[in-house]
Order: structure tokens, then sequence, then C-alpha cells
């Protein structure tokens, strides 16, 4: 009988051994003391990611809330580790923040950041031997770089279980992001996990390696988050920016990765690309600290190098954002994997040596911050020294900006500013400045005399003159144009004269009224507002009456509704629709938008009457937005945003892979992003054609309007490039910089609209600014009707352009209307929507969405 049992026991044994899963090759192997640095005991009472993970850190992407339980289980085991969530994502994952230092800090950790601020304090007597230093790491903001984020692993168990450095966290407060998009990495992290075999192979082709469409560098909207530091239009950044002014590091690690077929790179970047306002003093220690990333990599074997590729110019990236705060921004580029395995020029490349190699980063600079620790304490006190001083020095001593007819732009534009710990005033009267009127409650005052004297510069300066014609991300930012506000330097004569109130932490857009007797003929509201289409929007969607005036009426108290204004009334066939929840309804938006309505008592206006044919009844927008291959995901992403967050409209995003099949009669306007559109073809171009011939709206943009023409569905003309005559031989160094320069990356142009037409319906002014980053140059149609939007003869307004592309700008067009049956193409040159951030420009396009049914017919080209 025993032995019986003893074979039945071996055989089950043996089947559980046969049966059990197995660790995937090429990661089986991997132990902690591949990452780990030599020269160190581990306190055993601290969990291993292992312990935690089931797998050791490399073998697959740690699930995201895999991590997060890591992070809790070494704050609830470790007296020098603290856990916080300071926010969510779009899509409600938590941001984290691990605190590790020395047990007598974390007791006091209030106060050592609430002592930081001392710092930005010129006056303040500070002991910079004995201040702590702050590093904070930062990993993957962009999604699909996951080496950085896998790596804050190994850089939370190092720092939370070696036993060597405690006398160094004494000195040093180490935070810990890890990850800056967990919305993005999510998406990746699943994809790459549920593609991965056991067996890699590290083909480049392999399913694991090339995600689907738009992939997971972006966050929920697709925004690269990455661009986002200065402009805050996002929750993650705006939680982010939060604890990086509460805290004040000194040094910010930015951990990112980039093509296979490269090596590592680290900062100093290009010395040439440097923005102007960042200190020699940065520079210099940016270049100190390099020394110890150099022999940290040379100690494993890693390639690396600096000086090249890279810039630190706009200051919308996490590792430039630091250096206009006195902190020291640190980009780490790692080559990527991509998946867990891939075949390079240098081998094959493990997710395990990507992970190592940005591990090995954050011991280095935890290095240098222990050997340089009282030195960037200095630097980041005398960089607000300097900045009042410099302030004090400057013939300017504040801006001014404001619109006359739109509280909502302004507001949004001094809430932006506020979120970086700059002081904003409110102004409390009309004033007039250089001829230019600037009215309360509408318009704000930012000094110069405050620490963020840099930062408040790098938001409102023109700069059109630079050292290097090739940038990395966009040349000019200047935020008033982005805002399409009025604006301008003030004089301390001006400044010390303007009646102001600083705005508070309450601060909010100020709420809209219902104005005259309830129960009235019509209501109407101008087009002005920001949120007016948002206001149109939701009153259609419950079903009144929603009409668009094409020429001005005057009201009985004199107010002059413009062009573009909305007219609200009761329809005829809807009993269930009474006066009073109109008046309701119309209480309730104008809270919600900031809009003035108002009630009219009697149809026999001045100007045009209510039921003139100069009245077009407006349907209700049903948008596609084409998306997935063949489209760029950031402008996608862009007017998604803009319609479901901003506006409150439902949209579809139609697959393109669906477009064929789709039944395209549930929509009356499609919307065309950036993009070759490379997988659609004549049977597309035919249904499309059909769609906007039978009364559609078609908005296009960039390269969709290369598509469009070379399936002739309209005809653009746009200037051709010159082919090159015969030159004097150059210099083989010079190509990239010769042709680089001639790209358009980022640049602000002035141009005209015709405020008469449509689309240039609720503009203030016909002078606007519009953000460019390519090379198309639209003729003008020959319909002199048909141009709403031109470049001036003198465009320039703010950034680099190559003289010659500069030539062919002038007097462009920048946005075209073409007819095709009995609907509208409406080309769009420019992206009016760039990064959330153009507020000036996002009503041309929402004019096409609300407006392109009314544009008649004889004015289209």
């Amino acid at each position: 009988m025993k032995k019986r049992y003893f074979l039945l026991s071996l055989l089950l044994c043996c089947s559980v051994l046969a049966f059990a899963q197995k660790s995937p090759k090429g990661t089986a192997d991997i132990e902690l003391s591949y990452y780990l640095p030599e020269g160190y005991t581990y306190d055993e009472n601290i969990p291993k990611p292992k312990d935690i993970l089931g797998f050791e850190v490399g073998e697959w992407n740690v699930d995201y809330e895999q991590l997060i339980r890591y992070f809790e289980k070494l704050a609830a085991t470790s007296p020098r580790v603290n856990f916080e969530v300071f926010g969510f994502s779009y899509e409600k994952r938590p941001q984290v923040l691990l605190t590790i230092t020395h047990p007598d800090n974390l007791q006091k950790i209030d106060q050592i950041r609430a002592d930081r601020q001392k710092l930005k304090d010129g006056n303040a007597s500070l002991n910079y031997e004995e201040m702590p230093l702050v590093l904070q790491a930062g990993y993957s903001v962009h999604g699909n770089e996951a080496s950085g984020i896998n790596s804050s692993l190994l850089t939370a168990y190092h720092y939370t279980a070696a036993k060597e450095i405690e006398n160094d966290l004494k000195n040093i407060v180490i935070l810990i992001d890890p990850s800056l998009n967990p919305d993005g990495y999510s998406r990746y992290s699943t994809w790459v996990n549920s593609h991965r075999s056991y067996n890699l192979n590290g083909d480049p082709n392999t399913r694991e390696i090339s995600e689907a469409w738009p992939g997971g560098r972006g966050n929920h909207y697709w925004f690269d988050l990455n661009r986002d530091w200065l402009l805050v239009q996002h929750p993650e950044s705006q939680n982010r920016v939060r604890k990086f002014q509460e805290w004040l590091p000194n040094i910010y690690l930015d951990y990112h990765e980039m093509g296979t077929n490269s090596t590592f790179f680290f900062p100093p970047g290009i010395p040439t690309r440097d923005h102007p306002l960042i200190p020699k003093k940065t520079v210099e220690l940016t270049e100190k600290i390099a020394q110890y990333h150099a022999k940290a990599m040379e100690e494993i074997g890693s390639l690396y190098y600096a000086k090249e590729s890279f810039d630190e110019y706009y200051f919308g990236y996490g590792s430039t954002y630091p250096d206009i705060q006195g902190s020291i921004g640190i980009l780490f580029e790692q080559a990527s994997s991509r998946g867990h395995l891939q075949e390079s020029n240098y081998g094959p490349l493990t997710f395990a040596f990507t992970i190592r190699n940005q591990f090995r980063m954050s011991i280095s600079s935890f290095d240098a911050a222990k050997d340089m620790r009282a030195d960037i304490n200095k630097s980041m006190h005398d960089f607000y020294k300097t900045a009042i001083q410099q302030a004090n020095a400057d013939t300017d001593k504040a801006f001014i900006f404001g619109s006359q007819t739109d509280a909502a732009r302004s507001y949004h534009l001094a809430e932006m500013i506020r979120q970086h710990a700059i002081d904003v005033f409110s102004l409390n009267e009309d004033i007039i400045v250089n001829g230019v009127p600037f009215s309360k409650g509408q318009s704000y005052i930012v000094p110069l005399n405050q620490p963020q004297y840099r930062l408040i510069r790098a938001f409102f300066e023109t700069r059109n003159e630079f050292q290097d014609s090739l940038f990395y991300d966009v040349s000019a930012w200047t935020m008033p144009m982005a805002f399409n506000l009025d604006h301008m330097a003030l004089s301390s004569r001006i400044l010390n004269l303007a009646n102001v109130s600083p705005l508070e932490e309450s601060f909010s857009m100020h709420e809209g009224t219902l104005k005259g007797e309830k129960a009235a003929y019509a209501y109407a509201f101008g087009w002005e507002g920001y949120y007016a289409p948002k206001a149109a929007y939701q009153l259609m969607e419950k079903g009144y009456l929603v009409r668009v005036a094409h020429e001005s009426i005057s009201l009985a108290d004199k107010t002059e509704l413009k062009r573009g204004s909305i007219l609200v009334s009761l329809p005829r066939d809807k009993k269930e629709l009474t006066a009073e929840g109109l008046d309701k309804d119309l209480e309730k938006i104008a809270k919600e938008t900031g809009l003035t309505i108002h009630a009219i008592s009697s149809g026999y206006t001045g100007g045009i009457n209510l039921g003139s044919p100069q009245i077009d009844v407006l349907k209700k927008p049903e948008i596609a937005l084409l998306v997935s291959t063949g489209v760029v995901s950031l402008e996608a992403g862009e007017i998604w945003h803009l319609m479901d967050q901003r506006m409150d409209v439902p949209i579809t995003l139609l697959p393109t892979e669906r477009f064929a099949t789709a039944d395209l009669s549930r929509y009356n306007v499609i919307a065309m992003p950036n993009g070759p559109y490379n997988t659609f073809g004549k049977t597309e171009a035919e249904k499309l054609k059909a769609w906007t011939a039978a009364g559609g709206t078609l908005i296009a943009r960039g390269n969709a309007l290369n598509w469009l023409n070379k399936q002739e569905l309209v005809s653009l003309a746009f200037k051709e490039e010159k082919e090159d005559e015969a030159q004097d031989r150059q210099p083989y160094a010079d190509f990239t910089k010769n042709t680089g320069a001639r790209m358009t990356s980022g640049t602000i142009f002035h141009a005209l609209l015709d405020t008469s037409h449509p689309i240039g319906y609720g503009f203030e002014k016909s002078e606007i600014f519009t953000f460019r980053n390519n090379n198309l140059f639209l003729e003008k149609a020959k319909n002199a009707y048909a141009n709403p939007l031109i470049y001036t003869d003198k465009p320039l307004a703010s950034g680099y352009v190559h003289p010659e592309n500069l030539e062919k700008i002038k007097n462009t067009a920048v946005i075209q209307v073409k007819r095709l049956g009995s609907g509208r193409v409406i080309a769009l040159v420019d992206n009016p929507n760039f990064r959330a951030t153009w507020f000036g420009t996002n009503k041309l396009f929402l004019n096409a969405v609300f407006f392109g049914q009314t544009i008649k017919p004889g004015t289209a080209d």
C-alpha cells in the first residue's frame, strides 16, 4: 500500500512539474544582483520587488496596480518611506509619490517641505550645508517608454533597503513619481504583456513590438504630456506641477527612451540650443553631474553620449521646466527595446538591460547630489536672488492681458499662469493703455517683480532672434498670442496707478446671467464667448429651436448682437417644451458658460428682425472624427479633447479601418485630422465624396489636404518647392543643419480674418495669431470669398522661420472653403487646436463644425 502511495505521489509531482508555469526564456535567469551596484548590503526585512510581483524586474512589464502595491508595501515596512496619492488621471488611476529619506526627516517632512519656500526669498539667510537636498525622479511620461517606470521599482528598493546610505539620507530627500502617464503606460503594458511570447526572438516585426494605434505614448486623449509641463492643460500635469511647486526639487530626473539603434543620452544637450533664460550656473552644474553619469555607465560597460540630439529650449519638457525654476532638469534617453527583446545594430537589446541603465542613472544622480549638495542648494537660492535683481533692472514692470468680449479666455490664461506659483492680479476698473482698452473683471496684470520673473518672461516674451536655427520642438509659445488676447508690457507708472486685487485660491470663472423678463418672445447670446458653442449644443440637444444670425441685431436696451449671435426659442412641434423650462435651462447654461443671455420681448428688433431670412436654423452637429491608422494621434486627440472636455459635445471616434463599411448618414460633420491616410484609397474617396456632396461638412487639416487633392475630391493649389539650382559644393557635415532649418517646426504668425464670414464669427478683431508647424503653403482660391483667413504681408509674430519660407507664406491662405455638391470642404492649413492651449483659434474649428452648413454656395471655391 505504501509503495502504491509513493508511486502515485511521484506521478502527481511529475505532472505538476511538467505543467507548472515556466519563466520566459531570456528572462528566467535574471537575478536582482544583475541590477544592483556592488558595495551595498540590503535589509532583509524590506521586500524585494519579486516578493510582491511574483516575477523579477524586467521579466514582464509591471502592471501599474502591481507597482502601487509594491510601493505601499515599502511604506508599510520601512520607517524611511512615505506613500501618498496626489491626484488622478483622466481614467481615474492614482498618481502616487514615494518619499524616501532618513526616518528623522520623515518625522518632520512637512516642515522640511515648507522650509524650501525660503529658497525663493533672496533675503533669507540659509545654511546650504545643513539644508537637505531634494532629488525627484519622474518616470515614463511617454507611456510606452517602459524602462523608466520599471526601473523605479529598483530605485525604490535600493534607497529603502540599502544599509550604507542611512547617513546620506539625513541630507537628501528622494521623491519618486513612478509613472507620469498612468493611462498611457497601462495601455502599453497591457499590449506588450498580452503579446509576449515565452520564447523571445527579438524580431522587430513581432506583434509585441508593434503597438496598435495610437500606442501608449500619450495620455487618455493621446496628448504628449512631456509638452504639457508649462501648459498644464491635463490633470496629470496640473497635479504634478502643484507637487513640484510645493517641493521645489533641486534636481529633477526625467526618464525617456529613444530609437532602438541608439545608445544612451544624458545632458548637457546641444550647447547652442540652450534657452537664453536658463542661467549659466545651471548649465555648469549639469555638466558636473554628467561626469557622475559617465562614470556609472563606464562601470557597467554601457555606451552613452551627450551634447547632441537634444536641446534645452522649450520649457514644457520635464527636463527643461525645472531649469526655469532654479532646479536642474536631467533628461535620460535610453535606446528602447519596445518590448522584452529586440534586435539592434549593437546586438540583442533586452528589456532588462534598458532598465539597468536607467536605474544606474538614479544612483549616479544620488551620488552627485550627495557630493554637490551645498553648491546645488546655493545655486537654487542664487537663481531667485538674481531673478529679483533682473526684475528690478527691467524697464518693463508687468504684463497686462484681457479681452473686451470674452472673459473665459482671459480667465483660462490667468488660471494657467497661477498654477506655476505666480501672483496674478485682477483689474478692478476699466483702463486704456496705449489706446487699447482693458476691462475690469476680464483683464489681468502679472507683475514681473516676483521670484518667477524668468518664467513670467517665458510666458509673455516674443523672440525672433536665435543662436541656432534647429529646434527639437517649437520655437515660440507666446501665451497671450495663443489665447488671442490684447496684451502689452506696463511701465512702473502705469502699474502703480492700476487698481487691482490679487487672485485668491478660490478664483474661478465668473458666472453668466439671463437678462430680462421671463417667458420672452425669444432669447439671444453673442458668439464671442469661448463657451458659446457649448451653450448652443446643449440647447439643440434639448430640442429647442437654435438659429444663427448672419447680420447684426439691435435690442431695445441698445445691446448690439453681432454676426454669429445665437437665437433661441421654443419649436413649433414639441409641446413638452415649455417657456418655464426654457427659462430654467437658459439660467443654468448661462451660469455654467459665463455667457450673458438676453431675453427679447419683440421680434421687431433693430437691424434685422427675428424672422429674417438672414437667420439660419442650425442642425445639431453629429460629428465623426477619423482616427486610427493613417491619422496623427496627437491632432485627433486635440479635437477629441476640445469637444469632449471643453464643449461637452459627443463625438464618434471613427476608425479608418471601419470607414468603408460605416453608415455615414449618421453624421453631418466629418473631421479629418492631419495624417497621410495611407490606408485610404479610391473606395474611401468615392464614399467621402458622395457624403460631402449630399450636404455634409468635411473639415480637413494639414496633410489630409494632400490626400484630398490626390484623390481629386477638391483642387487645392500649393506653392511647390523650387528645384535646387546648381550650387557650390556644401560641406557634408552641414547637411542636417541646412535641411532642418527649412522646416517650420512651431512658429506664430499674423493673419487676417474675415469676421463677416461664418468661419470668422465671434472674433472681435480681424487681426489674429495662428500657429504653424508645417511647410504647406496654400495659394488663395480664385473665388475671392473663399479665403476667410489669410496671412499678412508681414506674417512673422514670434519664433523662427527660414527666410525662404517667410517669403512663401506671405498672403497665402490659412483657411479655404471648397464647394462639393451641396456640401462644404473646409481646408485648414494650420492647427487651430494645438496642444489644447490655442484657445484663441479653437473657435475657427468650432465655427466650421457649427456654421459650415450655413456657408453660401456662391462663396465657396
